[in-house]
């Protein structure tokens, strides 16, 4: 039985929609007042949300907006309910990522029609979501153990040179095989370590209280971590001559741990597809609402088809690149900017240059 909120402050009108939800087979529930509907959408997770326009303390646009900023309902199918149908109220609600919009008074068959609808289309969208998600296991299944061989290839191979030629080895190759195989014991556990962490923040999709938990970190000093995280890359990847920043701060709601991972990931990628002597640029812009991070590179790109195919276990031509990886580390700080209601997004142009935009969600100082 599908569950379907109703936010209405008129008694009247509430009634009558809770008794043709009922009728219709539906299990309604309602709320009187905007700020009663976003505790109760929370907390009942319905699968459907009717709401009022005009409403004391606060309106639907405001609701909407609200709801929409939460991981947990940002998905919930949203129809607007009004006595005024002016295109620029409608336009406002459709901005804002409503799905529909009916007119009072409405007829039973309309409002049905309109119920009908949009479950069908989240149906359509849950169906392409679950296919991702099957293509993304068999994307593991055919990736990871080839991703774990790679360097565990090169700590046995190596291993092996020294057990059987070390009384004939001298001494500076023996170095630089102990050398090799720090670099493969170390690419094999940040492997292993990133299809960890993937596995959790899927798993705190599916988790509200870990979810809360996303929504109030904060890092206050983000200047310096991004500075301090893209400096590491750079010197680990022999480029720090092509490190590029200009950053401002603003504290943000963001966990420093993650806002880390996210940074070196991208950096890596930057210059993982880069050719040494190529600027990799990291700069921060300050809005009313976000600290925007940008990450620009110079090196190989993608195509709009690749960005849009891009998924946790893909590396497009890798058969013609000599670098390797997963493309998880993409994944991973995709999913973490998202978790903690921020935005990460990718324009590029083939063999030019790179863009990644992140947009992090500034604190904002009660008063």
């Amino acid at each position: 039985m599908k569950k379907i909120l109703v936010i209405e402050d008129n008694l009247s009108i509430r009634a009558s929609t809770l008794e043709i939800l009922q009728e219709e087979g539906f299990q309604a529930i309602v709320a009187e007042n905007g700020k009663q509907g976003i505790q109760m959408a929370q907390a009942y997770q319905p699968d459907m949300i009717l709401c009022d326009v005009m409403m004391p303390e606060m309106d639907g646009y405001g609701v909407l907006e609200r709801l929409r900023r939460d991981p947990q309902t940002a998905t919930i199918p949203f129809i607007f309910l009004s006595a005024c149908a002016a295109k620029a109220d409608m336009r406002q609600g459709m901005e804002l990522g409503a799905d529909d919009y009916l007119t009072k008074p409405y007829s039973r068959e309309e409002l049905v029609g309109a119920i009908a609808s949009r479950l069908a289309k989240q149906a359509i969208l849950q169906s392409q979501s679950e296919q991702q998600l099957k293509e993304l296991r068999n994307s593991i299944a055919l990736s990871l153990p080839h991703e774990l061989r790679t360097p565990l290839h090169g700590i046995l191979g190596l291993a092996e040179v020294l057990m059987d030629d070390y009384a004939r080895i001298p001494r500076t190759e023996i170095f630089e095989i102990a050398q090799g195989i720090h670099q493969s014991a170390e690419r094999l556990y940040r492997l292993i370590q990133n299809f960890l962490l993937y596995a959790e923040l899927e798993m705190t999709l599916q988790d509200p209280q870990r979810l809360a938990a996303y929504h109030t970190s904060e890092t206050h000093y983000p200047q310096v971590l991004i500075a301090t995280s893209a400096t590491k890359i750079a010197t680990r990847s022999e480029r720090s001559s092509d490190l590029r920043l200009d950053l401002k701060n603003l504290p943000v709601r963001f966990s420093d741990t993650h806002l880390k991972k996210v940074i070196e990931e991208l950096v890596d990628n930057a210059f993982k597809f880069s050719q040494p002597g190529t600027l990799v640029t990291l700069s921060s812009n300050i809005t009313d609402t976000t600290l925007q991070i940008k990450i620009i590179d110079q090196g190989r790109g993608m195509t709009a088809q690749q960005i849009a195919q891009l998924g946790a276990y893909m590396q497009f031509d890798r058969h013609f690149y000599e670098q390797q990886g997963s493309g998880l580390g993409l994944a991973i700080a995709k999913r973490l900017v998202e978790l903690h209601g921020g935005r990460l997004e990718i324009t590029s142009t083939p063999e030019q240059q790179t863009t990644v935009l992140v947009e992090l969600q500034r604190i904002i100082e009660s008063t």
